[in-house]
């Protein structure tokens, strides 16, 4: 059964790097484009979706699934595991600072520019690549 829940555990987490990688691309894009214009609503469209039918559920499971590979493995007894679950708590804060995101467009609130979200497009990755680290290395 391990072996199953840790393939779910991956494709979930997958799905969701997918829509954090996506949905800041997508708001680098919507940044620019005129409020209530034919290309912002569908923009508004697109990132709803996004975030409640594939980012949501996948975060959801990830933490499932991941929890239960946690238990089954033990892993709070070991040093790396504990960097990986604080990343993955920022990781999440950073799927609900999305969310405020998509909600802000959706009420066509232009508080930020295209700059900041061609930032915060980076984040996912940074984290990502620190979390493969820990996991793959186990450095301590």
């Amino acid at each position: 059964m391990y072996e199953w829940v840790k393939a779910l555990h991956v494709i979930s987490v997958i799905a969701w790097m997918a829509g954090l990688l996506y949905l800041p691309r997508l708001m680098v894009y919507h940044a620019v484009s005129a409020p209530g214009s034919e290309q912002s609503e569908t923009f508004k469209v697109m990132e709803r979706r996004l975030l409640k039918a594939i980012m949501t559920p996948a975060m959801l499971s990830s933490w499932l699934f991941g929890l239960w590979t946690m238990w089954e493995i033990q892993a709070w007894q070991q040093g790396w595991f504990h960097v990986k679950l604080l990343l993955v708590v920022v990781m999440s804060a950073f799927h609900g600072f999305c969310a405020v995101w998509v909600r802000e467009f959706a009420a066509d609130s232009r508080r930020r520019k295209q700059r900041f979200f061609r930032f915060m497009n980076e984040i996912p990755t940074l984290l990502m690549v620190v979390i493969v680290i820990m996991v793959v290395v186990k450095p301590f």
